[in-house]
């Protein structure tokens, strides 16, 4: 049996619930959602439990400090003194993406963030929570956003047209790049290691082949980790640079 690539981001469902023709099942998505909040919840707690107070913090404790603080000098240089006040969501997105791509790179379990209805229902959220903050901020001046400061009055009908779409897309570009990035590696991943394991199969000169498709793998699969971290600080980011220009108008 040929069993396609794209078989791991199968939505399956484990706990079949219907309300007429509303349907609210609890899938493989959902489970791994509570997984990547609730693995962070619990090392957060256990850290807080066990290594309050400690002269010397143990190797967990050491980590989530370190991952408060980067979060924290993040928010600062991005967005500034009043940025502090989104702290604590910055760092919830943060945490659950790199919890979310991490687990997702365990085999065969779910990666949630190769799912685009996810990221971009995720980033289209945190898209009009910036537009609010940036009119509660300026009122109706945060429209001025749209203006380049210096721009010809006979050019401002296009040029508000074009900075509009612009600002619009960032919802789009936020969620599309990471949906993107997460999917295309795992699903590279998942091509070349069914290469090895065929070729493998076969026997012989292709059995002794095979080594080189599974080396490409295992580089593949570190590499992959680098991504799942790198593609949670760049959504993050992203966001604190949205976040800041609502707030200063830059």
């Amino acid at each position: 049996m040929v069993y396609s690539p794209l078989e791991q981001f199968a939505i399956i469902s484990l706990i079949p619930i219907h309300f007429g023709n509303i349907y609210l099942s609890f899938t493989n998505a959902s489970l791994f959602f509570l997984l990547s909040t609730g693995v962070f919840l619990l090392l957060f707690h256990l850290v807080t439990m066990e290594g309050g107070g400690r002269f010397l913090p143990t190797p967990w404790q050491s980590i989530v400090e370190m991952i408060y603080e980067f979060v924290v000098s993040l928010v600062d240089e991005q967005v500034g003194g009043k940025g502090q006040a989104y702290f604590p969501l910055i760092f919830t997105v943060f945490t659950f993406l790199l919890m979310a791509n991490l687990i997702g790179m365990i085999p065969y379990s779910f990666t949630t963030t190769s799912h685009m209805v996810v990221t971009f229902g995720l980033s289209l959220s945190l898209f009009i929570g910036i537009t609010i903050v940036g009119f509660q901020t300026h009122g109706l001046h945060f429209f001025s956003f749209f203006l380049p400061a210096g721009a010809p009055l006979a050019l401002a009908p296009l040029l508000v047209v074009l900075e509009i779409v612009s600002y619009s897309f960032r919802a789009v570009s936020l969620g599309v790049r990471l949906f993107a990035n997460m999917m295309a590696g795992h699903t590279l991943v998942k091509i070349l290691a069914g290469f090895s394991w065929s070729m493998l199969s076969v026997g012989g000169l292709l059995a002794v082949a095979s080594v080189i498709p599974f080396l490409i793998v295992f580089a593949l699969t570190f590499l992959e980790i680098g991504v799942a971290c790198l593609q949670a600080y760049v959504f993050t980011i992203l966001l604190c640079i949205y976040l800041n220009d609502a707030i200063h108008l830059h």
